[in-house]
């Protein structure tokens, strides 16, 4: 899980990295905090308007006392080469990393006969 954050802040930092004869985007607020419970958060601005924020705590995700996990959400902001601010909202925990926005696709509506036999096998007792 810790690698799927730090891809996600990579990703990030990399967008505001310099490429080519481009100068240097400057960074325009930054905080972070560590404590000693293992919670952290940090964010940051860059100058083109990037934004990531990420925040994140010690779980128990198993039975025995040393299954600790990180569980940590955030999001980053960013603008597209055609103008439009791209969001992602995401939470990285024990069912995995899952992000959300506007310009994510989303699956298609599931047909009418597999909604009534999906109601008719809850209403049999099966599911």
């Amino acid at each position: 899980m810790k690698f799927i954050i730090a891809l996600a802040f990579l990703a990030a930092v990399a967008l505001a990295a310099p490429q080519g004869d481009k100068k240097p985007i400057e960074i325009v607020s930054s905080n972070s905090e560590m404590n000693a419970d293992g919670s952290y958060s940090f964010d940051f601005e860059s100058a083109d308007g990037t934004k990531v924020s990420e925040s994140g705590s010690q779980k128990q995700v198993g039975p025995k006392p040393e299954d600790i996990g990180t569980v940590s959400k955030g999001s980053y902001s960013y603008t597209s080469p055609d103008g439009v601010v791209i969001t992602v909202n995401w939470t990285a925990d024990e069912n995995g990393f899952q992000a959300t926005g506007d310009h994510l696709p989303t699956p298609p509506p599931m047909p009418e006969h597999v909604v009534k036999m999906l109601a008719d096998l809850k209403a049999a007792g099966v599911l």
